[in-house]
């Protein structure tokens, strides 16, 4: 054996490198390593990025719709043989059901529609969640799924909208151990703009579909939230807890280093 190979093997045993750098470091693709073991029903399918969390910090997410249980499954079975966390969003309760038979251990979100498996628990920086209303609900559970995966520590607050103010004040002190804050909310959007104007870290707005008929699905609290007068207050997409969740985890886990 050569003697490179073995000091990358003793390496990986220490755990001075993962499983994914020590495939770079021999040469081999991340991103195709394993695609010759998949089922030839899902080869062409799925060409998983394992190079992504030595990149990007964190492994690539599975988007669940569209993809057959078998992929699914195929996606999980090559994030764990590199030691990664899985997360996959967007899961149907049969596609959550098909990721439980083949690993007991993971976590379906049902309000979420997330499953998650964590292989590694090193919880940095602490994001706090607060939603408008418990119709927002799904939308944050999206994003508190996401942070978990991240191991990133959290706290959820809900129903505290600007139709009963006194519900934030009541809760707005235990917002500032948080490295970030993230709102959730629909109808006119304008509960991020009101955190935002108590609180000393970034706040992200999420936009959800919540709302009667001039609410247009999302646009309205969209449309509110980017026109916030609080400095300090960024927006995504309508619904988009994933995508928030995400940023803001990354901040947190900055800011704990």
């Amino acid at each position: 054996m050569h003697v490179d190979l073995l000091k990358i093997l003793e390496r990986v045993s220490l755990g001075e490198l993962t499983v994914a750098d020590a495939s770079l470091a021999l040469g081999n693709s991340p991103s195709s390593a394993g695609r010759t073991s998949l089922p030839s029903a899902v080869r062409d399918d799925l060409d998983f990025d394992l190079d992504r969390a030595r990149r990007c910090g964190f492994p690539e997410v599975v988007y669940a719709p569209g993809k057959s249980d078998e992929t699914l499954v195929a996606a999980f079975d090559q994030l764990t043989d590199a030691g990664q966390n899985c997360l996959a969003t967007r899961c149907t309760s049969s596609q959550a059901a098909a990721l439980k038979d083949r690993f007991p251990d993971v976590i379906h979100n049902d309000f979420g529609r997330t499953v998650r498996l964590n292989q590694c628990d090193d919880a940095q920086g602490m994001v706090a969640v607060v939603t408008a209303g418990t119709s927002d609900r799904p939308v944050a559970e999206e994003a508190i799924e996401t942070l978990k995966w991240m191991n990133v520590r959290t706290s959820l607050h809900m129903d505290v909208g600007v139709a009963g103010p006194q519900r934030f004040l009541r809760i707005k002190d235990q917002l500032h151990e948080a490295d970030v804050v993230i709102v959730v909310a629909g109808m006119e959007g304008a509960l991020p703009s009101v955190v935002g104007g108590w609180m000393d870290c970034p706040v992200i707005g999420v936009p959800t579909s919540v709302g009667y008929g001039a609410a247009f699905s999302g646009v309205a609290a969209l449309l509110g939230m980017l026109n916030s007068c609080a400095s300090n207050v960024t927006v995504v997409n309508i619904d988009a807890g994933f995508k928030a969740g995400y940023v803001a985890g990354m901040i947190a886990r900055k800011t704990a280093e």
